[in-house]
């Protein structure tokens, strides 16, 4: 541990932005493990849930949690998977 005082303050704040970015990116994960797997199986629902990743990929990538390029590189990925599905 550091003996310094602002590097104590620093340790904390990588911990707290190190346990954002992790929930962050685990809920990354499972939208877009739900909106694959819905458009595979043709829900109805599909489009929303598509729709929902899109947004939250894109938001974090404005906030800075994701590479704006990952983001962009993630949002074309799934679109391209959601289509590709839909028209099978």
């Amino acid at each position: 541990m550091a003996n310094i005082k602002s590097q104590k303050k620093r340790n904390l704040q990588n911990e707290t932005r190190r346990q954002r970015n992790l929930s962050t990116r685990s809920e990354l994960r499972t939208r877009v493990k739900s909106a694959v797997n819905a458009a595979t199986a043709t829900s109805d629902d599909a489009d929303t849930l598509a729709r929902t990743a899109q947004k939250r990929i894109d938001k974090a990538g404005s906030k800075g949690r994701i590479h704006k390029n990952a983001a962009s590189r993630r949002v074309s990925r799934l679109m391209k998977r959601v289509n590709q599905a839909a028209a099978e």
